[in-house]
């Protein structure tokens, strides 16, 4: 994530993650702040083990981009939400790369980030079949708690 307020978003990614047994780290990477980070990060990451990147980043949004720039790896942009424009800017931001450097783009905010986290799962889940029924798992449970009836007060 770009800065430690977005980690009140991005944490949502990572109990998602967590709930699903995918080891994980939570790093502060700023492309504007902390560029040599960044670089050393994303050039770093596939060496590491890293199969996929979830980044979240608020405003002009460049922490994305920019590690997709420097990876071959999967890169999940969640827009983070701002003040100025409630994350239009940083929709825009992820969204727009040019053709040539791709980055999965979520939704803005919270649901953003979980879906990053479900979607990250799903890559992997590709050749892991502990992950794959986890993940099955995970959503039948998401559809068991869903009433067939509405009720006046569910509380």
């Amino acid at each position: 994530m770009g800065s430690q307020s977005d980690w009140a978003t991005m944490k949502h990614a990572a109990t998602v993650l967590t709930d699903l047994g995918v080891p994980f780290e939570a790093r502060i990477v700023s492309a504007h702040r902390t560029p040599q980070r960044l670089y050393d990060y994303a050039t770093s990451a596939k060496g590491r083990g890293i199969k996929v990147i979830i980044a979240g980043a608020g405003g002009a949004a460049h922490l994305p981009g920019m590690a997709a720039s420097m990876t071959t790896l999967p890169v999940l942009g969640v827009p983070v939400e701002s003040h100025a424009l409630k994350g239009q800017d940083s929709l825009l931001s992820i969204v727009q790369m040019p053709g040539g450097v791709p980055v999965g783009t979520l939704a803005i905010g919270k649901a953003g980030a979980i879906n990053a986290g479900l979607m990250a799962a799903g890559i992997l889940a590709l050749s892991d079949e502990r992950l794959d029924a986890a993940l099955t798992a995970w959503r039948t449970r998401q559809t068991d708690a869903v009433a067939l009836v509405p009720v006046d007060d569910p509380a």
